[in-house]
């Protein structure tokens, strides 16, 4: 018989470690830290608590575990559609459509009660650059804080009457493969214009760098439905989140004279260390990272996140950060692929950016939407 619990402090490691129990065979899984997971339900390392709710609860056949399901609120987005919408994500199911109904009708319920008319997922209850759609294609091993999951999850939601709002393409470059020429050419001349300024971040300059990231921020995605406002508490928990995998030299900012027009936030792929960890970095997870850090190359560097204020689009400024970005890392002849890490379908000005490099397809992850 099948019953549903909400998740208490006893139960939450059965939570987290529930997808050790589903993908046991599954050689492309990559546990995530199980840290950081539980930063994200704890009120005191997310501040997107201090603006919204949220409740996880898990499914049991018996005493089996077979599923787990997270819902929550974003005050800040939940009214900016025009329908109140919230949010569900961390969703992990046997292949059982009654089960997964289970897990969807119980998260919807607790969404319906606190006025809520429909629902994303699955999502976050953080910014979108972590744990955001559900993977339709590409099913290979993750980058780190991208969502993976088995192809039937697929139809689970569909099946449910979840609808697709829109999908996440990831391209990736090939650094061993040249770019166009045309690519290069127009970029590599942006890149020389006096007017422009490209600077690598600094961890000791963060605040500042801190304040021109909100600023383009939010001047580049306002105009995109659903959108809220990134606050500084945010960009800080991001920032400590990835504080220690971050190489300033693949962090860029891009400058009109002295004001700051596009960024590009890169990270290392640690995932191809992390895969040896199994997820804990207790003492004995620690010293094996250390040891596949020492002993193995990380070839792979994901950009999380790319913008450019609305008034320099069509001005190559995206292609000269990427140009800049290759400039950096080729040299290092450790790096042979630049995971471009997502951009929205709806998002046809990145895309193209994306396509003139001569970036392929790697992966599409998909957001739906319920509604009630």
């Amino acid at each position: 018989m099948l019953h549903i619990s909400e998740v208490t402090d006893a139960t939450e490691e059965a939570f987290i470690g529930l997808p050790y129990i589903l993908y046991k065979d599954d050689p492309s899984f990559i546990a995530p830290l199980q840290g950081e997971i539980k930063k994200i339900f704890n009120p005191k390392t997310n501040s997107f608590f201090e603006h919204g709710h949220c409740t996880r609860w898990l499914l049991y056949n018996d005493k089996t575990l077979i599923g787990r399901i997270a819902a929550f609120i974003n005050l800040e987005k939940a009214h900016t559609s025009g329908t109140p919408t919230g949010g569900v994500g961390f969703f992990e199911c046997i292949n059982n459509q009654d089960a997964a109904n289970t897990l969807f009708t119980t998260a919807v319920s607790w969404l319906k009660a606190k006025g809520m008319q429909a629902a994303e997922g699955p999502i976050n209850f953080g910014e979108n650059d972590n744990w955001w759609g559900l993977l339709v294609h590409g099913f290979r091993q993750p980058s780190m804080g991208m969502n993976y999951n088995p192809p039937y999850y697929q139809q689970l939601f569909e099946n449910f009457g979840w609808q697709k709002s829109y999908d996440q393409i990831t391209n990736v470059i090939d650094l061993r493969i040249p770019v166009p020429e045309r690519f290069e050419k127009i970029a590599g001349w942006v890149v020389k214009k006096k007017e422009y300024r490209f600077v690598h971040f600094k961890k000791a300059d963060f605040k500042k760098f801190s304040e021109d990231f909100k600023d383009i921020y939010n001047d580049a995605w306002e105009d995109f439905d659903g959108f809220a406002p990134i606050t500084s508490a945010s960009i800080a928990d991001s920032f400590e989140r990835m504080k220690p995998i971050m190489d300033e030299r693949i962090i860029w900012f891009a400058y009109h004279h002295d004001q700051p027009i596009a960024f590009v936030i890169c990270l290392p792929d640690t995932n191809q260390i992390l895969k040896y960890v199994n997820g804990k970095l207790d003492l004995w997870g620690k010293l094996k990272y250390f040891w596949y850090s020492k002993t193995k190359t990380v070839d792979r560097i994901r950009v999380i996140v790319m913008g450019v204020k609305k008034h320099f689009h069509n001005k190559g400024i995206e292609s000269a950060l990427i140009y800049i970005l290759k400039q950096e890392v080729v040299p290092r002849n450790t790096i042979f692929e630049v995971e471009l890490a997502w951009v929205g379908d709806f998002n046809e000005k990145m895309l193209a950016v994306h396509h003139a490099t001569g970036a392929q397809l790697e992966k599409i992850h998909r957001t739906y939407k319920f509604t009630f």
